[in-house]
């Protein structure tokens, strides 16, 4: 059917990319993409029509100029319009590009081929309609402390027999799987991937697919914590969990039920100024904030249970 997607484009400072995508990503958009345009940014996002009517764009842009003003940045322009059903999904493909993150992966788009040189690990990737590309700042970070946390893996997580690490983890909204892949091509024995929303883990069998990953090392399933207490054999030894401050907030006291005493935690996809509060509660349920590693406005915090 024609004309059942938005396509939203905003012109904006730099220094704006991540706080929009992120508000992008909160609003319903599924696809996303960025070019540069001299000295600003044009963002390109695809949102399906009968989930926005044009007073929810209008809103939308004024949350985007509220944003830019809290920070004292010029206010981005958004215009929208109506395009076919064909054209969305690929739309914004072509300004998506290979990315290296960290000192080991690279991130490559499914519909690209892989580069002559493979010293990094591959992410295939098409995230479809779900949220998590590798360009967010919250997604880098979560990359970057998985590969510190998975690099310095205790002996005692060694097996004897295949010197493979037997780490669990938990991917706690889990997008299009990019920590989940990212986690087993760093050596997870399983990671039990988890979102409320089905099209992510529609999303995450398909890049599981893509990256020809054993099903019985990466286990995508629909739902959050609740759902892992039913599904996981053993606690976890570490959570990954790149969502929204304030649903990090109310998970981390069902957390307890699928951790033990040497559980690590990486915990993203919050802006500085809410850092204090999930720290917060996160001593107060057990957790030790070891770091906090930022980039631009987002940090991401590196605990331990206490």
């Amino acid at each position: 059917m024609a004309n059942t997607w938005w396509e939203l484009k905003i012109l904006c400072e730099p220094d704006l990319e991540d706080s929009i995508f992120w508000r992008l990503e909160g609003f319903g958009c599924r696809g996303t993409a960025s070019e540069s345009k001299g000295n600003s940014s044009l963002l390109k996002a695809y949102l399906p029509s009968f989930q926005a009517q044009l007073l929810d764009l209008s809103a939308l842009s004024l949350w985007l100029r509220q944003d830019a003003m809290c920070i004292g940045l010029p206010s981005p322009i958004l215009h929208w319009q109506l395009i076919d059903e064909e054209d969305w999904a690929s739309s914004w493909k072509q300004y998506w590009q290979p990315q290296e993150i960290g000192d080991r992966f690279l991130i490559n788009p499914a519909w690209l081929p892989l580069p002559d040189s493979l010293e990094r690990l591959v992410i295939r990737l098409d995230p479809g309609v779900a949220f998590g590309t590798g360009n967010h700042a919250t997604t880098q970070l979560c990359l970057e402390s998985l590969e510190m946390r998975l690099s310095q893996v205790p002996e005692a997580f060694v097996s004897k027999n295949d010197k493979k690490q037997s780490l669990i983890i938990a991917d706690i909204g889990c997008g299009s799987g990019i920590l989940s892949i990212g986690a087993v091509l760093l050596g997870a024995e399983k990671v039990y991937a988890v979102d409320t929303d089905p099209l992510a883990v529609q999303s995450t069998f398909s890049n599981r697919a893509l990256n020809d990953m054993n099903s019985e090392r990466l286990i995508p399933t629909e739902g959050s914590v609740e759902i892992l207490t039913k599904i996981i054999t053993q606690p976890v030894d570490g959570i990954v969990c790149n969502i929204l401050a304030d649903v990090i907030i109310e998970l981390i006291p069902e957390m307890g039920a699928i951790v033990k005493p040497t559980t690590w935690g990486i915990f993203s996809g919050i802006l500085l100024e809410q850092s204090k509060a999930v720290a917060d509660v996160l001593e107060q349920n057990g957790w030790v904030v070891a770091t906090l590693w930022k980039r631009k406005e987002w940090c991401c915090l590196n605990a331990r249970r206490s």
